[in-house]
């Protein structure tokens, strides 16, 4: 991912972000009353706002340094959505049975990490591109492969390459577990705070967006 660096947001002010997934969707209404709806985007896109987690000058003052050295919107980062961090249900730990990532062949090295989300009507996979290094657990036909021996997770893009000698053979289910970053940038070159304001209790805005690959 060009133009990232692989620093994280301030985990204390994150705490106290606010924001969620967005979605775009194009609903054309046709002369009789009936809706015809189309998915413009593929993948959900997440947007948040830290300002509510920044309660001290001192927090301000890390946070425009921060923004400072990302140079604005120009470089991104990792932010941690508290919540939804892990690949287990409810954010629990993560455990190497927890998500999907496909079914070996014999020959297929490489196996980008992913979560699902719903079981029934409509289930969505979304990519995870930042996953925590460390924390990437893996299985094969249900038995838990060694990081490292077996295979190595690249941190920076999400992927699983296995190494030579354990190649998932034909018809075995790949799963991982892990925890993740989202990858995001400022949603702003221009931070404006009023002091004044801060201290009797407003908050600032500090705008961030989710990175697409």
């Amino acid at each position: 991912m060009a133009g990232f660096h692989e620093v994280r947001f301030p985990l204390d002010i994150a705490l106290g972000a606010r924001g969620g997934p967005e979605r775009k969707t194009e609903i054309v209404t046709t002369a009789t009353g009936r809706e015809e709806r189309n998915a413009r985007w593929a993948h959900s896109r997440r947007k948040y706002d830290a300002g509510y987690g920044v309660k001290t000058i001192a927090r301000l003052a890390e946070i425009v340094a921060f923004f400072e050295e990302r140079r604005g919107r120009l470089h991104g980062f990792r932010f941690r959505d508290r919540l939804d961090w892990t690949s287990a249900p409810g954010n629990a730990a993560p455990g190497p049975l927890d998500q999907a990532l496909g079914t070996g062949d014999g020959a297929r090295v490489e196996f980008a990490l992913r979560k699902t989300y719903g079981t029934v009507f409509a289930p969505y996979s979304r990519p995870i591109l930042k996953p925590v290094s460390g924390s990437v657990r893996v299985a094969v036909a249900g038995i838990e492969a060694v990081a490292g021996t077996a295979f190595h997770a690249d941190a920076a893009s999400g992927i699983v390459t296995f190494q030579p000698g354990h190649v998932p053979p034909p018809g075995a289910a790949v799963t991982a577990g892990f925890v993740f970053d989202v990858p995001v940038r400022f949603d702003t070159d221009f931070l404006e705070f009023d002091l004044s304001a801060f201290e009797a209790g407003a908050i600032p805005s500090i705008p961030l967006v989710e990175l697409r690959a």
